[in-house]
């Protein structure tokens, strides 16, 4: 399964159900892990501790696009993301 640690407003709109993609920069760690197809991710808040399951949701992965995309989080130039679309 792969693990997402985010912070806390981006893990607070997915479990609301606002926001349904995650971004990861397109570099070759990333590349790596997600060159494996994982059906589930579990999103962290932050980095908590394992028996909180308050900061933990589990989510099918849909599908994994290459983006490119302008996000605050990665500066105000166009980069390539790795686009995780998230469903319940």
């Amino acid at each position: 399964m792969l693990t997402l640690h985010l912070k806390a407003q981006y893990f607070d709109q997915i479990k609301a159900g606002t926001k349904t993609v995650e971004y990861r920069l397109k570099t070759p760690y990333w590349e790596k892990r997600l060159r494996t197809p994982h059906t589930h991710v579990e999103i962290c808040k932050g980095y908590p501790k394992r028996e909180d399951r308050t900061r933990r949701l589990l989510k099918h992965i849909n599908y994994v696009l290459i983006e490119t995309i302008t996000h605050p989080e990665f500066g105000d130039q166009p980069v390539e993301v790795f686009a995780i679309y998230l469903a319940d």
